[in-house]
């Protein structure tokens, strides 16, 4: 439970007793921010209805979701707050050496929760964020999947009552993938702040070394994720910030483990600034800093959503299954598959 009650807010500073609070990476700012700036820098071979200032602004708001889920009560709560972090030893290893390595994590949560037990691990210390990313990843393959096989065959059917079911099917379908875009926008964003990926979460851990003598404030998450962040982060400085996209051969287990080494890798760097002073109003170091890694997010995530689309031209749907690559060539009629037998 230790992950569960890291201080968001900078209030001792104001002399008020702090009020422990889940941790949310980027606060409501950078995560809108991130979303914003994915939607915005996808390309003209993604569905029209994603390429709108709606669209963006939408999937900007629902980034926000998996923090406003917080607070439901057992086993909500512990389910899902554990998918915000994944705490890294400076090695790339799940808690300590003994853990599982970032590069070889088991397919499965609940084999990745077993490695951790054997090594006498807890799960909850740990976090599973690589896994709410594979998954979200994988919740929005199957959506732009059906909505592939409902945007070809609305165009095409001739019977009005099956294409106006189509058309009312796609347009929940589009609620549904601005919904599940901004979910996996806010794991994605959790992944480029680097006390999501370190144990060295907030403040640098008492239990070990720690040579540079680097803070161990508690304050020190909260104080830059949130208010800090807020100050400094401009939509136009996160998109200016973002780097060209890497879709091709694109490898969701793999790109996952190198998303975050690299945002474990911004651990260090972080402490080094935070102790030059690189964090007090009036140091550019501090924003430059934050808002690259807002960049980071935008970039990977948008790479994200275009894997995404692109993976979903190879699947099959429903049942009794129907192939989208058939579909969408005509040679195949997805109305039982969509719609149901019975």
């Amino acid at each position: 439970m230790k992950r569960f009650v890291v201080a968001a807010a900078a209030v001792c500073a104001l002399a008020v007793a702090a009020v422990p609070a889940v941790v949310s990476a980027w606060g409501n700012t950078g995560h809108r921010l991130i979303g914003v700036a994915a939607v915005r820098a996808l390309p003209d071979d993604l569905p029209a209805f994603l390429r709108t200032t709606a669209a963006a602004t939408e999937v900007g708001e629902l980034s926000r979701e998996p923090d406003r889920w917080k607070g439901a009560g057992q086993p909500h709560d512990r389910e899902r707050d554990t998918a915000h972090f994944v705490d890294m030893d400076d090695a790339g290893h799940i808690m300590n050496a003994q853990g599982p390595s970032i590069d070889a994590l088991p397919n499965l949560k609940s084999e990745y929760d077993a490695a951790l037990i054997a090594a006498g691990l807890d799960v909850n210390d740990a976090g599973y964020l690589p896994y709410a990313i594979m998954d979200g990843y994988q919740q929005l393959v199957r959506d732009f999947a059906y909505w592939r096989v409902l945007n070809a065959v609305e165009a095409r059917e001739t019977d009005p009552g099956k294409r106006a079911w189509y058309r009312e099917d796609r347009l929940r379908r589009e609620a549904l993938i601005l919904r599940d875009m901004g979910v996996l926008g806010h794991y994605v964003g959790d992944g480029s702040q680097p006390h999501h990926t370190t144990i060295h979460y907030n403040g640098w851990d008492r239990n070990t070394p720690n040579p540079e003598r680097f803070t161990t404030s508690r304050q020190t998450h909260g104080l830059f994720e949130g208010a800090f962040t807020a100050r400094v982060a401009r939509l136009d400085l996160v998109e200016a910030g973002m780097a060209a996209p890497r879709v091709d051969a694109f490898d969701m287990k793999a790109r996952v483990a190198s998303y975050l080494k690299t945002t474990l890798a911004e651990v260090s760097p972080f402490y080094r600034l935070e102790k030059e002073g690189g964090f007090r109003d009036g140091d550019a170091r501090g924003a430059t800093f934050a808002v690259a890694r807002l960049s980071a997010a935008a970039a990977e995530l948008r790479d994200f959503y275009v894997a995404a689309w692109r993976a979903s031209a190879d699947v099959s749907i429903g049942w009794p299954a129907v192939k989208v690559a058939e579909v969408e060539a005509g040679t195949a009629d997805p109305w039982l598959a969509m719609y149901g037998e019975d």
